[in-house]
């Protein structure tokens, strides 16, 4: 009798677990931007909230590119939105052009170089990426 109790005991403990686990992401997607797509690009954009700003940061994992976008204001910087953004591959193909919506932009690309334009107010900036095969290339761009 008492391994049937261990036993049910065990399957609780495991099914709650998992409902804990599923609750943690199904609020980090529930705080998600939508995902936009774009040829073959998958990205998604925002990051405006404290809910949707931890959700891109616990999702950046997913995704081979995660950019950054802030600004110097009165001697600090703030993030910012409505960058425009220009990614083109090691030949120069483009293969996204997109404004983000928020300070954090997630981008699916295949394993490559890339150079990655952002435009805010007018000021362009470049930067050379290299996307793996895993983990995440982080870009951060900041205007002064």
């Amino acid at each position: 009798m008492n391994k049937r109790i261990e036993r049910c005991t065990m399957a609780a403990a495991m099914a709650l677990g998992s409902m804990a686990v599923a609750g943690v992401l199904s609020t980090a997607q529930a705080g998600m931007p939508p995902v936009q797509r774009q040829g073959s690009v998958e990205y998604v954009s925002g990051g405006i909230g404290i809910d949707e700003s931890e959700a891109m940061k616990a999702a950046s994992r997913d995704y081979p590119l995660a950019l950054t976008f802030a600004a110097q204001r009165d001697g600090t910087a703030d993030y910012v939105a409505n960058v425009a953004v220009a990614i083109r591959d090691a030949q120069g193909k483009a293969v996204l052009q997109a404004t983000s919506e928020g300070p954090y932009m997630l981008v699916k690309l295949p394993a490559g170089n890339y150079k990655v334009s952002a435009t805010f107010n007018g000021q362009a900036q470049e930067r050379e990426v290299s996307v793996q095969n895993t983990g995440t290339a982080r870009a951060m761009f900041e205007w002064k």
